[in-house]
């Protein structure tokens, strides 16, 4: 029992230790370090592991790492740390236990291997540089989120998964999941705590400290995607709507007064009936450009269509005769197609192809639209969708019509949309939910399993 009550006692001035030590290296992340409690137990040996308001550990294992060396302990610590921050515990649910637990550790990691403190120098395995550099050529920043998705597309054997998860294995991810009504609450609360000391963070990477955090750059930008509120991205189109005319029950425009009146004067006659049309926003002219420069995926490009599809199926958001024009540049407009009825914007998805390949050029997608507007092929053009990474040349003139700039991923700082365009970065959860809930609102007219899986 002794020695028990004195490893408990090593481990935890371990941790205090490590925990020193990353706030003399990291001061940004003051508060977030001194977010967990050390306890020891909890049902893990031979690691660390969090349900984000306590930290778990192992005496004897803690004391076994820090002899060999005070990096890996850091690095566990920090590790641990870092998934709080970035959220990684509450989105796990709804997920692949074992790829989302995979992704969040390679997320992690990538971030712990840039920053250039000796005190979290462990050595980078050539596996590990080999997966972040597969991973870079699909996303700019290596969030969970985005390496789970190409996980789940690879469809990694067995052997090879439990090769990736030995290599980024730091800490035990079970305690992550809610086991009752009561842990999920208090779960919910730690999540609200846990964002609020990321954007604290964030905020203190972008102003005081921008340009002065040495290796900084990796952990703001995993903060920027994880603080970004999500987007609605169905309510975000209705915003390019027109009044128009509908042939459609008006409810709201029913008098209950006087269709009461007639039938206590008349007996049986009322004196109105409902209205049989009424005005609603519909879509009717819009533009979708997509930037097929050699930066931009064919694939991804396939998905957003096939989402922005989904979308406008509705038959709230749509009229039945539309007119989009689908324009493809990259220096210049290789392809524009002309879109009459919403089944021919699903074929175009169906076989399309990226045309392309140079760099971006915003500006001649805007003098074509321009040319098409005085050619009087749009009538009542509202705004224009462009699907883009963001690095390009963009229009100085702000056009006639609203503009929004639509991005899968959080950009670089060098990335500067004019502040007359509309920035929209969105991510893959956020579209899957907005066509989930298109489907299950006209499940006549939305088939889930024609669109791409993402």
């Amino acid at each position: 029992m002794a020695e028990q009550k004195n490893l408990t006692e090593i481990g935890a001035e371990i941790l205090a230790t490590a925990r020193n030590q990353l706030y003399l290296n990291l001061p940004y992340l003051d508060v977030a370090l001194c977010g967990l409690a050390f306890q020891p137990g909890g049902g893990v040996t031979d690691t660390l592991a969090t349900n984000g308001e306590v930290l778990y550990y192992d005496g004897s294992y803690l004391s076994e790492r820090y002899l060999r060396s005070d990096r890996y302990v850091n690095r566990a610590y920090l590790h641990v740390i870092l998934h709080c921050m970035l959220r990684h515990l509450a989105k796990k649910r709804g997920r692949r236990e074992e790829l989302w637990d995979l992704a969040c550790d390679i997320a992690v990691e990538s971030i712990l291997d840039e920053l250039p403190y000796p005190c979290l120098n462990a050595g980078h395995t050539p596996l590990k540089q080999k997966v972040y550099g597969e991973n870079r050529q699909e996303m700019k920043v290596l969030t969970a989120e985005g390496i789970y998705r190409r996980l789940l597309r690879q469809d990694l054997p067995a052997y090879e998964l439990a090769r990736l998860q030995r290599a980024f294995l730091v800490d035990d991810h079970g305690p992550w999941v809610p086991q009752n009504q009561d842990q999920q609450e208090q779960s919910q609360r730690q999540d609200e705590r846990w964002q609020g000391s990321a954007e604290q963070t964030q905020t203190g990477l972008e102003t005081v400290l921008a340009g002065v955090a040495t290796g900084a750059e990796a952990v703001r930008q995993q903060l920027q995607v994880a603080n970004r509120e999500g987007v609605d991205y169905r309510a975000f189109l209705r915003r390019f709507a027109v009044p128009r005319e509908v042939m459609e029950v008006d409810g709201d425009g029913f008098d209950y007064g006087f269709y009461s009146y007639g039938l206590r004067l008349y007996g049986n006659m009322p004196l109105v009936e409902p209205p049989e049309t009424k005005e609603e926003k519909r879509i009717e002219d819009f533009v979708i450009a997509v930037d097929t420069s050699m930066s931009t995926s064919g694939e991804l490009v396939r998905q957003f269509l096939a989402c922005t599809y989904a979308i406008l199926r509705s038959i709230q958001t749509f009229t039945r005769k539309v007119n989009i024009r689908i324009l493809q540049c990259d220096d210049q407009v290789r392809s524009d197609t002309a879109i009459h009825r919403l089944e021919d914007l699903k074929d175009y998805m169906d076989h399309f192809e990226l045309v392309g390949g140079s760099a971006t050029d915003f500006r001649p997608v805007f003098a074509h639209v321009a040319a098409l507007q005085a050619a009087g092929v749009f009538t009542n053009l509202r705004g224009l969708l462009y699907f883009t990474d963001g690095m390009g040349v963009y229009p100085q003139k702000r056009p006639p019509y609203d503009t929004a700039f639509v991005l899968l991923q959080e950009p670089g700082l060098d990335v500067q949309v004019p502040p007359w365009a509309i920035r929209l970065v969105l991510d893959v959860p956020e579209l899957e939910e907005t066509v989930r809930q298109a489907a299950e609102e006209a499940p006549d007219l939305i088939d889930l399993s024609e669109l791409p899986q993402l």
